[in-house]
């Protein structure tokens, strides 16, 4: 269900929702609070597959944009661009939350990781962010705000991350530098870093459930973080009270990074 918040802090911004594969994704947290906040949305969706996962979380936000993105396929991520512009005329913000590295690259050591499987990992981890700013940038003509999500995997060494948490890092430091490349133009960037969430793509990360617990028990609020606690701080991060805030990466995981 869409919340029902008093004040619409977003009447009238129109932004763009990548990563959404169902009701317990990550993007669909954030497509949910900026709906709530008065924004209006376009979404994509990986594929023919998911797209019956997607169609209705699309429509319950009424978004008047939706289009598949798979931004491995040439001309895909183009053409949701071009789109934009011609529909809009404009971007405000946008939401990039899709990370893949194929299994055998995932499941083993980094020091293993063969060479294809380390370019894709980074291909739809990492690149795939710094294109989507590329494009967005003409259409950000007032300013803007982008967004990706990563994970504490990126700073410090988290059992079965692996090669994720070096594509992590790389997309982190993305982040500061088109920070500071589209910040003359107004356009902020930032990393939302959650802690552990129960999503589709965790789930394949091994032992999951023991690093949800250990979140659960070792966070100083003592709870995990919800899609919709993401949500709210993204959307808190695009709205002009925060700026004069880019280039960071904001933790919201209850405050596990700062126990060792």
């Amino acid at each position: 269900m869409i919340p029902a918040y008093k004040v619409r802090i977003h009447e009238g911004r129109r932004g763009l929702i990548v990563g959404i594969a169902n009701d317990q994704s990550i993007a669909w947290g954030c497509a949910k609070a900026f709906r709530a906040l008065g924004a209006e949305l376009a979404v994509t969706y990986l594929n023919d597959k998911a797209k019956p996962y997607v169609e209705p979380l699309a429509r319950e936000v009424e978004a008047p944009i939706f289009m598949p993105l798979d931004v491995a396929k040439p001309g895909e991520m183009e053409a949701v661009f071009e789109t934009i512009a011609k529909t809009w005329g404009r971007l405000d913000f946008l939401v990039h939350s899709i990370a893949f590295s194929p299994k055998e690259a995932l499941g083993g050591r980094v020091i293993d990781v063969g060479r294809d499987g380390f370019l894709t990992t980074m291909d739809v981890s990492c690149w795939s962010f710094i294109r989507m700013a590329h494009l967005a940038e003409p259409l950000m003509t007032h300013g803007g705000a982008l967004f990706t999500m990563t994970y504490y995997g990126s700073q410090m060494v988290v059992e079965h991350y692996n090669i994720m948490g070096v594509a992590k890092a790389a997309l982190e430091a993305a982040v500061r530098y088109l920070a500071a490349e589209l910040g003359p133009g107004g356009i902020r960037v930032h990393a939302i870093s959650p802690g552990p969430l129960a999503t589709r793509a965790a789930s394949g990360i091994p032992e999951f459930d023991e690093l949800l617990e250990k979140a659960r028990t070792k966070a100083p609020a003592r709870q995990l973080v919800t899609i919709d606690d993401v949500g709210l701080a993204t959307a808190f991060l695009a709205h002009d009270a925060a700026r004069l805030i880019t280039g960071e990466t904001l933790y919201v995981d209850g405050g596990y990074h700062i126990i060792d």
